[in-house]
């Protein structure tokens, strides 16, 4: 089992997996400088693995390495702090934090990040490559489009849709569907393009 990146993000996946019993066999990382992790050995990336999962918080970065790396199963990690439903759905490779909450039939797509304290209510349908932020709070029926990260703090309205490739500034509070490609921010969050 390998743990990609050596960063914050890859502290705290590397803490869960210790919780959860399971070895971690080393770390990769492309950072030359680094050579170890929380007492593990970090490598460069170097061939094929058995059990892998990905640590880098940005969606896109994610995304190219997954698409890149060779790996018979993708894992996925779940802090047993972490409520989530049994009619809930996560994708392979994906990663739920302490304290987050994954409702009913909400299906979570793969290689995403449910991060400490976020919740996700009832019958939200969140894409691949997805970060929900610490603290962040989705209300039931949501739907997020691949790639797209909510930032740290947001709020998002019940029945919503935000788009594929967003960007939901910290703390933002979303009331209105939000189309790709589209960076919000604010109360209530509006496109940063758009002129007032």
């Amino acid at each position: 089992m390998i743990v990609y990146g050596a960063s914050g993000h890859g502290k705290v996946v590397i803490e869960i997996l210790e919780v959860l019993g399971k070895r971690v066999d080393f770390v990769v990382d492309d950072n030359p400088v680094l050579s170890e992790l929380l007492g593990y050995e970090v490598r460069r990336n170097t061939g094929v693995y058995k059990e892998a999962v990905v640590a880098i918080g940005s969606c896109q970065i994610r995304k190219k390495i997954v698409e890149e790396l060779q790996v018979e199963k993708w894992v996925t990690v779940i802090h047993p702090a972490a409520i989530i439903s049994p009619r809930a759905v996560i994708g392979e490779g994906s990663v739920v934090m302490p304290n987050a909450v994954v409702n009913s039939c909400a299906v979570i797509g793969k290689h995403c990040i449910v991060n400490t304290g976020a919740t996700v209510d009832h019958d939200c349908k969140i894409g691949d490559f997805v970060h929900v932020a610490p603290g962040v709070h989705i209300s039931g029926g949501v739907t997020v489009g691949d790639g797209s990260w909510i930032g740290v703090g947001a709020c998002v309205k019940q029945g919503v849709k935000i788009g594929k490739g967003c960007m939901i500034g910290a703390g933002a509070v979303v009331v209105n569907n939000i189309p790709d490609d589209i960076t919000a921010v604010g109360i209530p969050a509006k496109d940063i393009q758009l002129k007032d």
